[in-house]
C-alpha cells in the first residue's frame, strides 16, 4: 500500500514536498515513480528513481524544479517541487514497480496511491 501526502494550495515560485510511504510488504527491489492528472486528461508521467536512488529521471516539464528522492529505511520516497506554476496543479500519484529500474510508463507500475491535490495558484 502506498500513502501520499504533503500536497496543498501554494502559490505560484512556491515549493512543497510530497511524501509517499509504503507499507506492508513490499517486494525488493522496487522502484518509485510520480505522475500527475489533471481531470479530463491523461495520467502524466513527472519523475522515477531506482532502487538505490542514484538514477533519477524527469518529464522535461520539470526538469530542474523537482527533485526526487527516497529512503529505503523508511520505505519512503519523496518529491521536492520549487518554482511551482500553476500548470503544475494535478493530482498527484506515487506508484511502485517490483523493478529496480525505474520506468516512464505507467502501465508497468504495481501498485498505485491514492493521489494528493497539488494546487498553484497564480
Amino acid at each position: 500500500q502506498l500513502v501520499e501526502s504533503g500536497g496543498g494550495l501554494v502559490p505560484a515560485g512556491g515549493s512543497l514536498r510530497l511524501s509517499c510511504a509504503a507499507s506492508g510488504r513490499t517486494a525488493s527491489p522496487y522502484s518509485m515513480g510520480w505522475f500527475r492528472q489533471i481531470p479530463g486528461k491523461e495520467r502524466e508521467f513527472v519523475a522515477h528513481i531506482g532502487w538505490a536512488g542514484r538514477r533519477t529521471y524527469y518529464a522535461d516539464s520539470v526538469k530542474g524544479r523537482f527533485t526526487i528522492s527516497r529512503d529505503n529505511a523508511k520505505n519512503t520516497v519523496y518529491l521536492r517541487m520549487n518554482k511551482l506554476k500553476p500548470e503544475d496543479t494535478a493530482v498527484y500519484y506515487c506508484a511502485a514497480r517490483a523493478d529496480p529500474l525505474g520506468s516512464s510508463d505507467g502501465s508497468v507500475y504495481d501498485v498505485w496511491g491514492q493521489g494528493t491535490q497539488v494546487t498553484v495558484s497564480s
